[in-house]
């Protein structure tokens, strides 16, 4: 049941998708406007902008993606934090090794790496660990 595929989880997969795409738009957001309009050095913008995309995210996938609830929230965000730090690490390193090591533009690495950590390493884990639906519900 990993990656069974049916209606329920391909609605799933659907709506965690867009809940990635609007913690992105938030994430990608903050990046540049810190990044080109302010002058932040470009991994300090990406630490801000993931921080605020991640939380964004984790609430459309608490409330409305993975729609668990009934889950311990504090529990479900200690988890989700483990796998946004994991994420940012990736997207951090990978930005970087790609802005320094082939001298892509940063914006261009960002895109990158995160189209290969979102579907690699987020929606994997925020489906099977973090928003888990439990057997027995929350008392």
């Amino acid at each position: 049941s990993f990656c069974r595929l049916n209606k329920k989880n391909f609605l799933e997969f659907l709506r965690a998708q867009f809940a990635a795409f609007v913690g992105t738009l938030i994430d990608y957001s903050i990046f540049f406007i810190l990044k080109d309009l302010v002058g932040v050095w470009y991994i300090y913008a990406n630490i801000v902008g993931a921080s605020a995309g991640a939380i964004s995210n984790f609430l459309l996938g608490r409330y409305w993606a993975f729609n668990v609830q009934n889950e311990v929230v504090s529990k479900q965000a200690s988890k989700y934090f483990l796998v946004s730090l994991g994420s940012l690490l990736l997207n951090t390193s990978g930005i970087y090794m790609l802005t320094e090591w082939l001298q892509l533009d940063p914006f261009v690495s960002k895109i990158i790496i995160g189209i290969l950590v979102a579907f690699s390493f987020n929606f994997l884990l925020q489906k099977h660990f973090v928003f888990k639906k439990s057997s027995t519900p929350v008392k």
